[in-house]
């Protein structure tokens, strides 16, 4: 099983696992196979360990029982979604806001201004590409975001009557930030991950997600799934909530690789993402994204989303977008890709490791029930807090 990375034996991975025990989450690292606690009073939650100052030291330093293999607690958490009374991964975020930056690609900059042309109909989107890339080609890979160049590009488009707001973050000076998720409320490695029964035309978004704590530090890295709807954002981009914030709409995991002398935020820019599509009824489907093409560099991004104009004292985790944006006609000719029920998706990179989920409808997904109120009183019962 791929769930680690390739080099798993020298890398610094923290993550969470539901412990039947605790009747809770707890923090957990990796060493030789096998899943260990490391939850302390001193870093009860995810939030807290990314708050220290060496977080991998301190992990390595506190690691304590052995809460089993992983490749049985992978088999937990893909064959026995949800249940309570076996370990199983948990999202290795906690307490921290999750914030996604959308439309950092150039190719996905397109797709989003395809969606918005096309009112969210899947049927008109090979025509409006096709007239898109007419106009305006590939040349806006070349075009840095917020440069002269850039506006030069808008006030073309402008002319062309081809502006939109997503060309507006995707080259403009301001990178578009959204809340993605509320905390706690993400899925893990094997869980269902859900889309609104509203839509008829979606997709999944494999994504690098930085680990950043209260003062802004970035201290580790993770893998995200922003799952998307492509025909309610297209309808109108002030319904960007509800295409984006559903029950189990995200996943993240399977653990944060944290910052250390074998990674840092250079190798998160070098990330090179696959993304499996696997449908009950043979479709296949295979993409990437690398973030070398990203239009705005990762500090950058998240400069614009904490600072003196925004705290955030629990910390953050930050989608840092895609290049992924399929068009491989599923349904019918012209139709382009869509999720159906039982997918399977599978987001790699070789150093981070792989997230795994199955695709259900939202309502149909294991409801969110856990949350900061219930992680409080847990902490509490347990005398961690």
């Amino acid at each position: 099983m791929d769930i680690l990375p390739v080099d798993h034996a020298g890398a610094s991975l923290v993550g969470r696992v539901w412990n039947p025990a605790a009747s809770g989450p707890c923090l957990v690292t990796v060493s030789d196979g096998v899943v260990y606690d490391i939850t302390t009073s001193r870093a009860p939650t995810m939030r807290d360990l990314l708050e220290q100052d060496d977080p991998a030291g301190y992990a390595q330093d506190h690691r304590g029982t052995a809460l089993g293999d992983i490749d049985d607690i992978a088999a937990n958490s893909h064959d026995h979604r949800g249940d309570s009374g076996r370990v199983h991964f948990l999202a290795p975020c906690d307490l921290q806001a999750v914030k996604a930056c959308g439309v950092t690609f150039a190719q996905s900059m397109v797709e989003r201004v395809i969606e918005e042309k096309a009112k969210g109909d899947a049927s008109r989107a090979e025509a409006i590409r096709q007239h898109c890339l007419d106009l305006i080609g590939t040349s806006l890979t070349e075009v840095k975001a917020g440069s002269s160049e850039a506006e030069a590009v808008k006030q073309a488009l402008i002319g062309m009557d081809m502006w939109s707001p997503y060309l507006e973050v995707g080259i403009g000076p301001d990178a578009e930030v959204f809340t993605k998720a509320q905390p706690m409320s993400p899925v893990g490695w094997g869980a269902e991950v859900g889309l609104h029964p509203v839509s008829e035309w979606n997709n999944p978004e494999p994504e690098i997600v930085l680990a950043v704590n209260s003062r802004g530090i970035v201290k580790g890295v993770t893998l995200g799934n922003d799952v998307n709807l492509r025909d309610v954002e297209g309808r109108s981009a002030l319904l960007l909530g509800k295409a984006k914030d559903n029950n189990a709409s995200c996943a993240l995991g399977p653990f944060i690789r944290l910052f250390d002398d074998t990674y840092g935020i250079d190798d998160a820019r070098e990330a090179e993402l696959t993304l499996d599509v696997t449908g009950e009824d043979g479709f296949e489907l295979r993409g990437s994204s690398s973030m070398t093409q990203i239009s705005r560099d990762p500090l950058d991004l998240v400069a614009q989303t904490c600072g003196a104009h925004h705290q955030y004292p629990d910390g953050f985790c930050l989608f840092l977008g895609t290049m992924f944006a399929p068009v491989q006609d599923r349904r019918a000719p012209g139709a382009g890709f869509t999720h159906e029920i039982g997918d399977m998706v599978r987001i790699h990179e070789a150093r981070l490791g792989s997230l795994l989920n199955r695709v259900n409808l939202s309502p149909a997904c294991p409801p969110w029930t856990f949350g900061a109120a219930a992680l409080m009183r847990n902490l509490a019962e347990r005398g961690l807090i």
